[in-house]
């Protein structure tokens, strides 16, 4: 630590608070120096020769000289192999027990001295050497995992690992959790390790808040999924591949895990995009399905002064007919910024605004964070200690409370790997359900600690419980915010059993789907943060996580009215649609920008409403499939090395593509278009793919055109559902699907199948082969010629 990392923890939380901070940090330091001592001299391995294999259930093992390595393919196709002898569980990425072995698979000789598992998807070829090779039903090698190597403190403690891998020339790497550069992930390393970038981040940050193990690789031979089951620290270091390099051959893609500790096991789900989504939902759980509400526009801010700001912010909303589903409240409305309290002088009646504002269809969300301000007399503080034997907070490794700086001041951690503690927690979210609140969303619970320098987390050293085997924090860390969303989500769902829980969290890992969305933390305020909030999304899609969104406008600063306007259209078409800003960050309500920003909002507001049905549709889709309502372009033809490239459009689920405006003062852009018709939904022009066209993008709309034959279920003028259908191209058939909305309680909405083809010069909408089993209302559109092919430009 220098003078400048001293000056910049001041400015962060203020003169006196910034040198508590300080101390903090020097605190971290000594504990991690006497209770992770240096690992000394180090003993490499790697498995040497095979001596020989034991079938069993689904596969077998398969040993070597210096190790064995355990392969088992599951009911449903997922492959789990493992060194060492590490078993599927314990994982905090599964949400039970482990899906069952596939009692066709079994463990047979391959060529070469070699063993090998067949099974219905996957071929796993196992090397006299340790190289396991995974290879498609035709034979066609998708991942290649060359032998590992291992590197063991003499004096005990975990081993480090490295697993390096290849890919084909031609394939894409997306995935690794939320990544501001992605959603396609080039040649670089990427930390594994959920980390607060301090205040801001742009395109180049990295790691980010919400980091996990799970690469989606798309080939011209196939897409797969790998999720290296591992809660420590770690990098993954990437290469993508070239083909014909050098002296003619295919430059195979890279891929390099470096992981501190833990066990070296992996899963794999091979397929379609769409069946790899639904192998890895079938094994890590299903999407939590928000309340309808919450897929409507929501608004936050760090700032609001008092109840009665509250409740003109929402009036600016009505008086000007513009949209809103909820208001979201930062840390200012508690007392002190400590948690589960309110400011009284400020908000000295919140259960009557919250009634008020529900009246009015709009639903107060909370903020929450684990820090507890470590004050006698703080009942959430007091009542922490009581619980088990030893309190609910995380103790260094000489059992005293961790102590960190964050807003309230001087706080303790609660240690959410603790069943106990989870328990206890979840009950307090019963003051905020009394308050009058809907739901929260989870922050800085990374967990963050204000340093001023280096990295914002607590000690390495710090203990946690870790469901009763014990270890320290370099085990826990990245799985703190999905414990956390865990105790939330379950203390909600007992507290409120007639209601499903709405809860999205800044921080997660491999599973958080389970227990709601998240969102894109601080991104900055600028036309990369832009581009950035339409990676993150994308990316954690890919993951799993289907519901989220950025903050609309940018966290920091001040957005241009063009740039507010830009985000506010993107924003409309994903999941989470939020504005929020820093307190210091200036209002994000869209009068604040002018009228011709105020008439573009209300514009994709109004949309945003209208196709409240069909987000309504894709979230039970992502619950039933695990498929993201934001979707890649290549989504439904990844052999489509075109559709791999493009990172600046998105499909929403099978029937729109989204085309935003990412540049300043664009008023055209060029659009991908998949194979297939597709109709510009502003003017019904037809454009046919694949191809590229250039479309018109007026500072008033963005450009979004529908799938030929589409179905897709929209709010009609009297507020009903009605089908749009998008006429399909002659000779060809099209369809949708709808799930009616059964409000927010635990009734599973009917999911209904449409089909759409032309028949005597006019679109035919049927139900079950029957159009006479068509009740909802039905509209045509894109009826005009064809305007020609997508030109490549």
């Amino acid at each position: 630590m220098d003078g400048r990392d001293l000056v910049r923890a001041v400015k962060m939380v203020g003169s006196v608070q910034g040198m508590r901070a300080v101390r903090s940090a020097w605190r971290r330091r000594r504990a991690d120096a006497r209770a992770l001592p240096p690992r000394g001299p180090e003993r490499a391995r790697v498995p040497g020769l095979l001596v020989g294999a034991e079938p069993g259930p689904g596969g077998g093992v398969v040993r070597f000289a210096r190790s064995e390595l355990r392969i088992r393919v599951a009911v449903g196709g997922a492959v789990f192999w493992s060194w060492d002898g590490a078993e599927s569980l314990p994982s905090y990425a599964l949400p039970g027990a482990a899906p069952e072995p596939d009692p066709r698979a079994g463990l047979e000789p391959d060529k070469d001295g070699g063993w090998q598992v067949v099974s219905e998807r996957l071929t796993v070829a196992v090397s006299r050497h340790g190289a396991v090779e995974l290879r498609t039903p035709g034979g066609v090698v998708l991942r290649r995992e060359l032998p590992p190597r291992w590197w063991e403190p003499v004096g005990g403690g975990a081993a480090r690992w490295v697993q390096r891998s290849e890919v084909p020339a031609d394939a894409r790497f997306f995935g690794l959790g939320g990544r501001a550069g992605g959603p396609r992930l080039r040649g670089g390393t990427y930390r594994l390790w959920n980390t607060d970038p301090g205040g801001r981040f742009g395109p180049g940050d990295d790691p980010l808040y919400l980091t996990m193990p799970v690469q989606l690789v798309v080939s011209d031979a196939g897409t797969h999924l790998a999720f290296h089951d591992n809660t420590w620290s770690g990098r993954v270091t990437l290469r993508e591949g070239e083909e014909g390099a050098g002296s003619g051959h295919d430059r195979p893609g890279t891929c390099e895990v470096r992981m501190e500790g833990g066990p070296l096991r992996c899963w794999v789900v091979a397929g379609t995009p769409s069946r790899v989504l639904q192998g890895w939902t079938a094994l890590t759980g299903a999407p939590a399905l928000p309340p309808s509400w919450a897929l409507g526009p929501q608004h936050a801010r760090w700032g609001f002064d008092s109840e009665d700001e509250v409740r003109r912010m929402v009036a600016g909303y009505r008086e000007r007919g513009l949209a809103l589903s909820a208001v979201h409240l930062d840390i200012d409305h508690y007392d002190a910024h400590q948690v589960f309290t309110v400011d009284r002088e400020r908000f000295p009646d919140l259960p009557r605004l919250a009634k008020e504002l529900r009246a009015d269809g709009v639903r107060l969300v909370s903020i929450v964070d684990p820090a507890v301000k470590a004050t006698p007399g703080n009942a959430v503080f007091d009542s922490g200690r009581e619980v088990g034997t030893a309190g609910a907070f995380v103790r260094d490794f000489q059992g005293r409370q961790v102590l960190g700086e964050v807003w309230p001041g001087e706080c303790v951690y609660p240690d959410f790997t603790d069943p106990q503690v989870r328990q206890w927690w979840g009950k307090l979210y019963e003051e905020r359900l009394a308050q009058g609140f809907s739901g929260v969303w989870h922050d800085m619970n990374e967990p963050v600690a204000f340093t001023g320098f280096g990295d914002p987390s607590l000690p390495r050293s710090a203990r946690h419980a870790l469901e009763g085997r014990g270890g320290d924090h370099r085990e826990a860390h990245n799985v703190y915010g999905l414990t956390m969303a865990q105790a939330g989500y379950e203390g909600l769902r007992r507290l409120r059993p007639d209601e499903r829980p709405f809860l999205f969290s800044r921080s997660g890992w491999a599973g958080m789907q389970r227990y709601g969305g998240t969102w894109s933390g601080d991104v900055a305020t600028g036309w990369p943060g832009l581009r950035a909030s339409l990676a993150l999304v994308l990316g954690l899609g890919l993951c799993g996580v289907p519901y989220s969104g950025p903050d609309v406008g940018g966290f920091d600063g001040s957005p241009s009215p063009e740039l507010y306007l830009r985000w506010f259209q993107l924003g409309a078409y994903l999941p989470l649609f939020r504005t929020h800003a820093a307190i210091d960050a200036g209002k994000r309500e869209p009068w604040e920008f002018g009228p011709e920003v105020l008439g573009g909002a209300r514009a994709a507001l109004e949309e945003r409403e209208r196709l409240r049905p069909y987000f309504v549709t894709l979230a039970e889709l992502a619950r039933l499939t695990g498929a993201p309502y934001v979707r890649p372009l290549w989504w439904g033809a990844s052999g489509d090395r075109a559709l791999r490239e493009c990172e600046d459009a998105f499909l929403l689920g099978d029937a729109l593509l989204v085309a935003p405006v990412l540049e300043c003062g664009s008023d055209r852009r060029a659009v991908r278009l998949p194979r297939g018709r597709w109709y510009d939904t502003a003017t019904e022009e037809a454009y046919e793919g694949p191809g590229q066209v250039l479309l018109d993008a007026p500072l008033s709309r963005i450009p979004v055109l529908a799938r030929a034959g589409a179905v897709l279920p929209v709010r009609g003028a009297d507020g009903s559902t009605e089908l749009e259908v998008w006429a399909p191209a002659a000779g060809r058939t099209g369809g949708g699907l709808v799930a009616r909305d059964v409000g927010d309680g635990w009734t599973r909405s009917e999911v209904e199948r449409f089909t759409s083809r032309l028949a005597g010069g006019r679109v035919v909408v049927e139900r079950d082969g029957e159009e006479d089993l068509v009740t909802y209302p039905v509209r045509v559109r894109g009826l005009r010629a064809p305007t020609g092919p997508g030109q490549l430009l």
